[in-house]
């Protein structure tokens, strides 16, 4: 096939691929169904390999289709697949028309010594039991850090906005509001930024440079497009030697002088069949022999190819506002430090290890979570699980019928839990401690805690006089945070959760002291 159709069909079904995933990360309305969410996702390599590995089935086998297309066309995965490989040819075309002039890319070596050592390195640290540069590496997690700590944040400010003229006019609707952006810790954002320099540097100077010399998922890949079914060929007979095919491909794979092709770089992106003026390129089966093709003898049905409707049944519902909780506050500062000696991993992480040792920092879940609890980890989890998401009850609290965070993460980390279980998943302990509470400091009455707990674990009991203090009951603590959130006291908190090293079972509060209500409608 030399139709330069292939082109423009690989263009198209990018452009879609690139919208849905970045939707997907800033989606802060929850519009697009976790169904949907996961079915997107469903092909990411890196991902779909550790989902499997934690929970083989075919639910999880996304990457056997990524090998398998790559057994049959070569790289196509990296070429319309792959979101940060898209991001960088949308950054290479920006660098093109930038130097239009001087712009081109010619054959440049391999720099094989380095793309199979950083694979090498990174296969045998995941062996040795961590992901830390499989974290660090993988282009989906990259995409996804990249989308929700710089994305997502442009859009929720032009929503703000936009929300704000409205009011201005005295115009409320239930589809623009105010929406609370709660950043990160700044030094979290290093990482992300020093990749988005490099990735975005590297493609705007020299396009697919990081996919075919840093990415390991790319140099993998790479080993199998070598014996590709379908590869881009050179026909010795037709070719001049021209160059234009060497100008345009962005893996500087094409070696024209020699009439040659590197398919462990090509990405089979088609630029050079659209470029060849002698249709001495063709996207043909191995050991074939190219031959000048009339466009009038195209099979068209291939122009038909990965076409089709996309339709979106999205529900739109309104979040009920908060409203100001009648709270004693504070006259005196708190003045005994929190004693956490764990940090509190999502639900369905089973474990620390477990959630560390499967955990990307793809920041989808971050992303996802309606409350914002998850904000990325620094130093909690150490250096190797640096970006992991974690729970940070001081910002707000773990919803108590919210499952989103599971069923999105595409990795396995967070394993399937229904709601009820969820419910039933101690992911800490709360811990109280009496000389920060109000009620002891101040002889005031407070409550805020046991009000806004879920379980009633946090129940309170006579104190003095008239009033009323904690008291923690252990067994049917979920470690939602709940209390921990709704605490006035600052800068330390009454009432706090110690992470769980491992996720244990709590029992099943009575009936009437289970507060079965929607924690979104938090008051305050």
């Amino acid at each position: 096939m030399t139709s330069p159709i292939l082109r423009k069909v690989r263009i198209v079904f990018s452009v879609i691929v690139l919208i849905l995933l970045t939707l997907v990360f800033i989606d802060f309305r929850e519009l697009i169904p976790e169904s949907f969410k996961s079915a997107l996702v469903f092909l990411q390599f890196t991902p779909s390999v550790l989902n499997f590995i934690n929970l083989p089935c075919l639910a999880t086998s996304g990457f056997i289709f990524v090998l398998v297309l790559t057994v049959f066309t070569g790289r196509s995965y990296c070429s319309f697949l792959c979101p940060l490989g898209i991001l960088q040819d949308v950054s290479s075309r920006i660098g093109g028309k930038f130097n239009r002039r001087n712009r081109k890319y010619n054959f440049g070596k391999p720099y094989t010594i380095i793309r199979y050592s950083i694979l090498s390195i990174t296969l045998i640290v995941m062996l040795a039991g961590s992901i830390f540069l499989i974290t660090l590496l993988d282009p989906y997690s990259i995409f996804g850090r990249l989308s929700t700590y710089f994305g997502k944040p442009v859009v929720l400010l032009f929503n703000d906005g936009i929300a704000f003229v409205l009011s201005k006019l005295n115009i409320y609707t239930t589809i623009i509001y105010k929406v609370d952006i709660k950043g990160f810790s700044a030094i979290l954002y290093l990482i992300p930024l020093l990749f988005l320099g490099l990735v975005g540097f590297m493609s705007f100077k020299k396009g697919r440079f990081y996919c075919n010399t840093v990415c390991p998922a790319g140099t993998f890949l790479g080993l199998l497009s070598k014996i590709s079914v379908l590869q881009i060929k050179i026909d010795t007979n037709s070719c001049t030697r021209c160059g234009r095919c060497s100008v345009v491909c962005k893996s500087s794979c094409i070696d024209f002088l020699n009439e040659e092709v590197d398919l462990s770089r090509c990405i089979t992106c088609f630029n050079c069949l659209e470029s060849c003026k002698d249709k001495a390129i063709s996207f043909a089966f191995t050991g074939s022999r190219s031959k000048p093709v009339d466009d009038e003898i195209i099979d068209k049905s291939k122009r038909k190819f990965v076409t089709g409707f996309l339709a979106i049944t999205a529900s739109l519902t309104g979040i009920v506002r908060s409203q100001e909780l009648k709270t004693p506050v504070p006259k005196l500062e708190s003045t005994v430090p929190e004693e956490k000696t764990q940090p509190v991993c999502p639900p369905g992480g089973i474990s620390i290890q477990h959630f560390n040792d499967f955990c990307t920092a793809c920041s989808l879940c971050i992303s996802a979570c309606p409350t914002q609890v998850l904000q990325p980890s620094f130093r909690e989890y150490g250096l190797a699980g640096i970006m992991q998401p974690r729970m940070d009850y001081h910002r707000n609290f773990c919803n108590f019928e919210c499952t989103l965070c599971i069923d999105i993460c595409p990795t396995g980390a967070l394993m399937p839990l229904v709601l009820e279980a969820k419910k039933l998943t101690q992911l800490g302990k709360a811990k109280f401690i009496k000389d920060n509470c109000i009620v002891q400091t101040e002889k005031t009455d407070c409550g805020a805690c046991s009000e806004h707990c879920p379980t009633k674990a946090a129940k309170m009991v006579p104190f003095e006089a008239n009033l009323v203090i904690p008291e923690v009951e252990d067994k049917i603590c979920i470690g939602c945070g709940a209390c921990e959130y709704a605490c006035p006291t600052k800068p330390f908190k009454a009432i706090y959760v110690d992470g769980n090293s491992v996720h244990q079972d709590a029992e099943k509060p009575p009936e009437e002291d289970a507060g079965v209500k929607k924690l979104e409608e938090f008051p305050f």
